[in-house]
Order: structure tokens, then C-alpha cells, then sequence
């Protein structure tokens, strides 16, 4: 029906529309964790859950995935790093109604977090020790570790997640978190070095024993012509 030039109204129901950010954090001392806000208001208040919300009629959804993070953990990320991993929409998915949300999600160092807004509280959360999660966050968090764990042959992930001077141990217990499998050290070492995104910062003495580590950062350039021939790692 239109109501005035330019302007159309159809009498379709509207579904309500969220966002939700599955944000993974690592660190060398703890491995993968995700962070999870702790619902204060109903429906599943007291429940642990993604960080999000509704969006506003203003911005898009990825401006509202990054606001409904800062408002509810109070933790930022820069935006571009979020990447959309799809529409959940299971009918009664919500029990306050149609409602279908836009997941997104990133993988991060891990940083403080606080609850805020109408979570009670933020917390990082290892992944072998993830709670009951409420709504159908169960269902989009194994959808993300799938994605992160398909993501990770075709990005060399490291750049943003190890300290920039590392050692092939770290770098492989990182892998090894988001895989969650098990690699031989030599095997493992001796295929990241015939990649040739790592160099040798010279931080090992000359004449050092077998047993202290040698240290390594990532080659950016070697890495950018790496992704543009296209990237992908085969364990």
C-alpha cells in the first residue's frame, strides 16, 4: 500500500533483529577462551551468553555488533575485525519472539573485561569449560569454532595473537589450541619454516645449548605475498 510518493507500507509481520559477537581471546599463559556476558535481566537471566543485542534502526549490523561488545564488556574491537559468520533464525530460537540474529566473530589477545549495560558481568571463559550458554548460543558457538578452525589454513594466524618475538613452541601450542589436535614439534617446525613467514630475530647466542629456543617473528611481506597468491597450510 503506499502511503505518500516515494513510500510503500505492506502489511508483512516484522521480525526483531539482533547481534551477537563470539569473541575468542588468546594468550600463551591460558590458550583459547571465549567471552561471555552473565544475562541480568529475563529471559535466561543468570545465564552466560554471547555478547549482544538489539539493533537500532540507525546502524548497520556490524556498528551494533561493536557497540552492544563495548556496552556490555566494555572491550573494543577495531572495526574490520569482525567477520560475519551468518544469520541464526530458528523459529523459536527466542522467547521473546521472532527474532533473528546476525552472528559475528573475531579471535583476539585477550584484554580486561567488565560487565555493563544489562549484563551483570563479562568474563573469559577457557573452551573446556564453557557453561550452559542461553538462547541458541550453544548452536553458534560450535558453528564459529568450525569456522575458526577452517579459517586457520588459509590465514597464517599470529600476527595480532603471539607476542611479536616468539618461539616455535608457543606458536604451535596455538595452533594446537584452535585444531585441538596434537603435532609432532619437528614435523610442525618444519613446515611453518619452509613457508618462509618466520625469521630468526638473533635473539639465540651462537654457541647455545640444543635446549633454549630459538626466537622468531612473522615476515609481513613474505605473509602479504603469501594471502595473495593464496594461502593454505596442510597438516
Amino acid at each position: 500500500m503506499e502511503t505518500k510518493k516515494g513510500t510503500y507500507t505492506y502489511e508483512y509481520p516484522r521480525p526483531s533483529v539482533t547481534t551477537d559477537c563470539v569473541i575468542f581471546g588468546y594468550d600463551v599463559k591460558d590458550g583459547l577462551s571465549v567471552l561471555l556476558v552473565e544475562r541480568g535481566i529475563d529471559p535466561y537471566k543468570g545465564h552466560w551468553a554471547f555478547p549482544g543485542g538489539f539493533l537500532r534502526m540507525d546502524e548497520t549490523t556490524e556498528a551494533g555488533a561493536l557497540r552492544e561488545l563495548k556496552e556490555e564488556t566494555e572491550f573494543d574491537v577495531k572495526k574490520g575485525y569482525l567477520e560475519q559468520l551468518g544469520c541464526f533464525s530458528d523459529v523459536n530460537r527466542d522467547p521473546r519472539g521472532r527474532v533473528l540474529t546476525i552472528a559475528y566473530y573475531a579471535l583476539v589477545q585477550k584484554g580486561a573485561v567488565k560487565g555493563g549495560d544489562d549484563a551483570k558481568n563479562a568474563q573469559w571463559y577457557p573452551i573446556s569449560e564453557i557453561p550452559q550458554l542461553a538462547f541458541d548460543h550453544e548452536k553458534i558457538l560450535r558453528v564459529a569454532l568450525k569456522r575458526l578452525k577452517e579459517r586457520i589454513h588459509f590465514q597464517p594466524i599470529g600476527f595480532e595473537l603471539l607476542p611479536e618475538v616468539f618461539t616455535m613452541p608457543q606458536l604451535q601450542a596455538l595452533y594446537e589450541a584452535i585444531l585441538e589436535i596434537h603435532f609432532d614439534r619437528r614435523n610442525f617446525a618444519n613446515k611453518m619454516l619452509k613457508l618462509g613467514i618466520l625469521e630468526e630475530t638473533g635473539d639465540r647466542p651462537k654457541n647455545a645449548a640444543r635446549n633454549i629456543p630459538i626466537h622468531y617473528r612473522f615476515n609481513p611481506d613474505k605473509y602479504k605475498e603469501m594471502k595473495s597468491k593464496g594461502f593454505r597450510l596442510e597438516f
